[in-house]
């Protein structure tokens, strides 16, 4: 099923998200989220194409650099994810910060079978929502309890009920 991408945002969708004003700076401040490995491996098995999007504002404020970025994102490199496209930007000083595209066409441009219309967007901020919307792909909206899990979601679209 080529096209299909399933954009995933970091913290707070795959690991845990550091408390607000704070950054997940270390490996050893990663933590994923329960159930979000089996989510990656069951999406990248469905034949979705993962790739994560992240906005990670904490380089351009000077509380970690690219290479601590680079350092955390490698705790995912056991997961069958094709690629991460990181924004290291303050807010609203460029467009590859979420909810601008640039991450996406990144994405698209590394990965050109990727079709938006075919993809889906699943993160924990509306800013998420905005940009999954502005690219024309699904989104999903995922939290702690009532609201669904990356599991959650990732089971939803390999059994068809909600693809």
């Amino acid at each position: 099923m080529s096209g299909r991408a399933a954009f995933l945002d970091r913290d707070g969708t795959i690991n845990e998200k550091a408390p607000e004003g704070d950054y997940v700076t270390t490996p050893e401040r990663f933590r994923f989220l329960d159930g979000a490995e089996q989510a990656v491996r069951m999406l990248a098995g469905d034949g979705w194409r993962v790739v994560v999007v992240t906005n990670q504002r904490g380089v351009a404020l000077g509380r970690m650099t690219l290479d601590d970025v680079d350092r955390v994102n490698a705790c995912m490199a056991h997961l069958p994810i094709a690629g991460v496209f990181v924004c290291p930007h303050e807010r609203d000083s460029c467009d590859c910060r979420k909810p601008g595209t640039g991450l996406f066409e990144q994405a698209r441009a590394a990965l050109p079978e990727i079709e938006f219309g075919r993809s889906v967007v699943i993160g924990d901020a509306e800013s998420d929502m905005l940009a999954g919307r502005a690219i024309g792909a699904r989104t999903f909206r995922v939290g702690p309890p009532p609201m669904p899990s990356l599991l959650d979601v990732a089971r939803s679209l390999v059994s068809g009920s909600d693809a």
